[in-house]
């Protein structure tokens, strides 16, 4: 996790939102497996928002995977 955390650091500052939502969606996908579903809906949600923000092509997958936890509507 560590390095995650060094490489979504490096992420935010060059501003690189196509590696923010990779990366976000990454922790995201380790809170899931560890069954910490707050943690899961945070980083999902932070990975949607540069989705959004970026017109990124997984903006629609985030979406359901947040819809599923009852955290979104539906785009």
């Amino acid at each position: 996790m560590q390095d995650l955390n060094a490489q979504l650091l490096q992420a935010h500052e060059a501003d690189d939102h196509n590696a923010l939502v990779s990366l976000y969606a990454q922790v995201a996908d380790q809170c899931e497996a560890a069954q910490d579903v707050e943690a899961t809906c945070f980083y999902l949600t932070q990975a949607f928002v540069f989705a959004l923000d970026s017109d990124h092509p997984e903006a629609r997958e985030l979406n359901r995977r947040l819809v599923a936890y009852g955290r979104e509507v539906p785009l």
